[in-house]
C-alpha cells in the first residue's frame, strides 16, 4: 500500500513538472532587429508570439514591459465596450459629423464605426467614450484587464493625453485573449471587432491590426499591433516606436519596420 502511494505521488509530481515545463514559452532574442529601427532613426521594441510553436521573438526585451500611452490602439477595446454596452448596435452605426474641420479629410463627414476604426477617426471614438461614461468605462477596463485601466484625464481623452498605459507585452496578451474569445465580452462583440480589424486578406493569410500615435512626456510614441492568421498558425505582434523628434517618416516607420521584421521571419510566406 505504501509503495502504491509513493508511486502515485511520483506520478503527480511528474505530471506537474511536465505541465510547468510545457507552459513556459521559448524566447528568441533578436537584437539584430535594431537595424530596422535605426533605418528610421527611432527607438523601439518588437514582440511576436508564435502560437503553433509556443514561442516569443523579441527585440529590446527590457522595453516590452514598459508602459506607454495606447493612443489609437485603444480603439480595439473602445469598440468592444461600445458594442457590449449597446452604445452602438453594430459596426455600421453612424454618428453625424459636427461640422468642425479636422486635420484629415476622411474625418470630416458622417462616419460609422467600421470606417472610424479604419481611418482612426478620433472624434467618433471620443463620442463613443462619452456615451459609455466614466463608471462603465472604468468597470469594463478593469474586467478586461486592459493595461493599467486608468481613465484619469477625461472620458474623451484618457487614452490620448491622459494616464492610460499599456505595455507591448500586454498588447499581445490582449490580442491573444480577443482571438481566443477569452475577453469578458460577448462572442458577437468580439467577432465584429475582429472583422473591422482586418487590413489585409489574401489567399494565404489574414492580417488584423491597429495603429496608434501619441505623445508621452517628451517623446512621440507610435504603435502597430495585431495578429496574422495563416493556414496553420497565428502570430501576434506589437511594434512600438519612440522618438523625441517626429520626423516625416515617423508614421510609416511603424509599418515599414514591422514589414521588414515579418519578411525576415518569413511569417507571410505561403
Amino acid at each position: 500500500m505504501k509503495s502504491i502511494k509513493i508511486y502515485s505521488l511520483l506520478t503527480c509530481l511528474i505530471v506537474i513538472l511536465l505541465v510547468s515545463f510545457k507552459s513556459t514559452p521559448r524566447k528568441i532574442i533578436r537584437e539584430d532587429f535594431k537595424q530596422f529601427y535605426d533605418n528610421y532613426k527611432v527607438r523601439g521594441s518588437f514582440i511576436m508570439y508564435d502560437q503553433k510553436n509556443d514561442q516569443y521573438t523579441i527585440y529590446n526585451q527590457e522595453q516590452i514591459s514598459v508602459p506607454f500611452t495606447p493612443a489609437s490602439t485603444f480603439k480595439i477595446c473602445n469598440s468592444l465596450i461600445s458594442l457590449e454596452t449597446g452604445v452602438v448596435k453594430d459596426q455600421y452605426a453612424v454618428f453625424k459629423w459636427d461640422g468642425k474641420e479636422r486635420q484629415l479629410a476622411v474625418w470630416n463627414k458622417d462616419t460609422d464605426m467600421k470606417d472610424a476604426f479604419k481611418n482612426s477617426t478620433v472624434w467618433y471614438y471620443q463620442e463613443l467614450a462619452r456615451h459609455i461614461g466614466e463608471r462603465r468605462m472604468k468597470n469594463w477596463l478593469d474586467k478586461a484587464k486592459y493595461g493599467n485601466a486608468d481613465i484619469t484625464g477625461g472620458i474623451d481623452g484618457f487614452w490620448l493625453s491622459g494616464k492610460l498605459r499599456i505595455t507591448p507585452n500586454e498588447q499581445v496578451d490582449f490580442l491573444r485573449r480577443l482571438h481566443d474569445d477569452k475577453l469578458p465580452f460577448s462572442k458577437r462583440s468580439m467577432d465584429i471587432v475582429k472583422d473591422i480589424m482586418i487590413v489585409k486578406d489574401t489567399l494565404g493569410s489574414v492580417v488584423r491590426a491597429k495603429t496608434g500615435s501619441g505623445k508621452q512626456d517628451q517623446q512621440y510614441v507610435g504603435w502597430y499591433v495585431g495578429y496574422v492568421t495563416t493556414k496553420d498558425n497565428i502570430y501576434y505582434f506589437s511594434n512600438c516606436i519612440q522618438s523625441t523628434n517626429k520626423n516625416p517618416d515617423f508614421g510609416k516607420a511603424r509599418f515599414e519596420i514591422l514589414s521588414d521584421i515579418l519578411d525576415e521571419l518569413k511569417v507571410l510566406q505561403k
